[in-house]
């Protein structure tokens, strides 16, 4: 793997969490849902993601802090990364190869599910 020299699930995990916290190697979006309810709560949204740290065994079974569940004013929200190749048509082949994958964080209402 370039770029980063750890173990595979290690290399994942690092990439997701700069991707979650620092906002750096993918793109962050947002559905129409989570817009409609004003930027003020789509900031505060965004930080619960941001500060999301309780990934265990049930919600992250591969170690790669790629989803989580975070709740604001009541309001349920999930979040997910993804893992495509550079040109965003198909999924990518090595996750743990920042130099060839896009992350794509996507943050959505629970009822858009």
């Amino acid at each position: 793997m370039k770029g980063l020299e750890l173990p595979r699930e290690e290399a994942i995990r690092t990439l997701n969490d700069r991707l979650r916290r620092e906002d750096l190697g993918g793109s962050v979006v947002i559905t129409a849902g989570v817009a409609a309810l004003g930027p003020e709560m789509v900031m505060r949204v965004r930080e619960a993601v941001e500060l999301f740290d309780t990934f265990t065994a049930d919600n992250d079974p591969y170690g790669e802090h790629d989803f989580g569940i975070v709740q604001v004013d009541g309001v349920t929200f999930y979040w997910k990364i993804d893992y495509y190749d550079s040109s965003l048509e198909f999924g990518s082949e090595d996750p743990a190869d920042p130099d060839e994958t896009t992350r794509v964080l996507t943050i959505l209402r629970s009822n858009e599910y």
